[in-house]
C-alpha cells in the first residue's frame, strides 16, 4: 500500500486532517498536564513531556518524512489512541464541562478525519 505522505501531504485535506489532529494532541495534552498537576506538578511536567516525545521519537516510516525509531503502524496507533482517550478523560476530571465537551467533539472529527490513515497504519510494517 502506498505510504500516507504520498498520498497527497500537501493537499488541503491532507493538511485539514493534521491540523485536526495536531489540535486534538493539544488539548489532550493539555488536560492530561492539568489533571496530573492536581495530584503532583512534577509528575505532570513529566507525563506531558513523555506523550510529546513517544509519537516525537516513535512513528511509522511512511507516515512522517522523518523516523528516528521506526515502529509498526499498531504502535503508531496505539500511542496516538492513548493520547486522545487520556485527553477525553482527564477533560472530565480537570476541566469545566464544557471543555469537556469541546475536546471530545474535536477527538471525534479528528477520528472520523484520519480513518484513512488509521486503516492504512493498521498494515504499515517497521520497515521502510
Amino acid at each position: 500500500m502506498t505510504p500516507v505522505h504520498e498520498l497527497g501531504a500537501a493537499s488541503p485535506n491532507r493538511r485539514k486532517q493534521a491540523l485536526v489532529r495536531f489540535l486534538t494532541e493539544v488539548g489532550a495534552w493539555a488536560a492530561i498536564g492539568m489533571a496530573i498537576a492536581q495530584i503532583s506538578l512534577p509528575l505532570a511536567i513529566a507525563v506531558v513531556v513523555a506523550s510529546v516525545a513517544i509519537p516525537s521519537v516513535y512513528a511509522t516510516p511512511g507516515d512522517k518524512p522523518h523516523v528516528n525509531i521506526p515502529v509498526p503502524g499498531w504502535v503508531t496507533l496505539v500511542i496516538l489512541a492513548a493520547t486522545m482517550a487520556g485527553g477525553i478523560g482527564a477533560a472530565w476530571v480537570a476541566w469545566p464541562w464544557w471543555g469537556a465537551i469541546a475536546l471530545t467533539a474535536l477527538t471525534l472529527v479528528s477520528l472520523a478525519a484520519e480513518l484513512p490513515r488509521w486503516r492504512w497504519l493498521l498494515t504499515a510494517t517497521a520497515r521502510p
